[in-house]
């Protein structure tokens, strides 16, 4: 196994990249090779400040850098050089198994749907959150963020991708399904809940268990939670930004401590040609090391064959 990192992206880059790395060298297994995808010198320079053996990593050059604020679909193009750009083109040409990155989130979902592809069926491929759950274990909220507005048959191949992730990599046989609402009814909600429901109850292939309001969120009503992008990213912020405030406040609790971004490193992007995995922008060295183990997890999983399969 071959994980590319790109360890130009993020905020605290190329420091917490190249240390996570490191850490995550100590978990994974001997077959598992981590390729560093960035400029070679600033990595190596990294490397021997920590004392570390440059022999246990792979390096491909990308002297160029897509920044937080370059745009998404003009950057990759602009800059082919660059740590992403070049991250693609291996894991397309199979010289990679799998892609991580904490760099621009835009041009990573750019360069999944236009450089590998959706998988065939696919509408929209999507990007989940954990969300810990108060009585032990983890549910996923997707989408969070890769797409705003949503119709219903992309919210119904939400729940099959929530579905599949679940099963696979997380182990749970058949997850139960839930719909975000501002009600439990089948009838509360808009004309995009309402309908979605509709979908959902009839369909044979989930385990839907009905509509989930902002309250059940973090309970063990559900396994997966589906709603629109717009919706999930104001639920992650809301979820981050409350985990930020008790922090502030000096509180100390075990279950608050689950909200940690650090404890889940990244989320891969469901329904594309490939494992690709998404880190905070903000990602220190704990996150990384988590994001890696995270890409190798979901590559041993096999979870993009699994979906080309039920998409078939």
């Amino acid at each position: 196994m071959r994980i590319g990192i790109d360890i130009m992206g993020g905020d605290f880059a190329p420091d917490a990249n190249v240390a996570g790395a490191y850490l995550a060298l100590k978990d994974l297994p001997e077959d598992c090779r981590i390729v560093f995808i960035g400029d070679e010198e600033i990595a190596r320079k990294q490397i021997a400040g920590l004392g570390e053996d440059p022999d246990k990593v792979d390096f491909v050059h990308a002297p160029e850098v897509i920044t937080m604020s370059d745009h998404p679909t003009r950057a990759l193009p602009k800059k082919p050089n660059s740590s992403i750009a070049v991250g693609f083109e291996l894991l397309a040409t199979k010289q990679i198994d799998a892609f991580a990155s904490t760099g621009n989130t835009g041009a990573m979902l750019v360069g999944s749907i236009y450089k590998i592809n959706a998988i065939p069926g696919v509408i929209r491929p999507c990007i989940t959150s954990t969300l810990p759950k108060l009585t032990g274990g983890e549910s996923i909220l997707l989408d969070v963020g890769a797409n705003a507005d949503c119709k219903p048959d992309v919210l119904y191949q939400f729940a099959i991708l929530g579905s599949l992730y679940m099963k696979h990599v997380n182990g749970i046989e058949n997850p139960r399904v839930g719909l975000l609402n501002i009600g439990e009814e089948p009838e509360k909600g808009n004309l995009l809940t309402t309908t979605t429901h509709k979908l959902l109850q009839e369909s044979d292939d989930l385990n839907f268990v009905g509509n989930i309001e902002g309250r059940d969120l973090f309970t063990d009503r559900a396994d997966v939670i589906v709603c629109d992008g717009f919706t999930g990213n104001v639920v992650l912020k809301t979820a981050e930004g409350f985990y930020s405030l008790l922090r502030k406040r000096g509180v100390e609790d075990e279950y608050f401590d689950r909200f940690n971004y650090e404890n889940y490193g990244g989320t891969p992007i469901l329904g594309v040609n490939g494992t690709v995995v998404i880190g905070h922008g903000i990602s220190n060295d704990v996150a990384v090391k988590n994001m890696i183990l995270h890409t190798a997890n979901v590559v041993g999983s096999d979870l993009s064959k699994k979906i080309k399969e039920a998409f078939k």
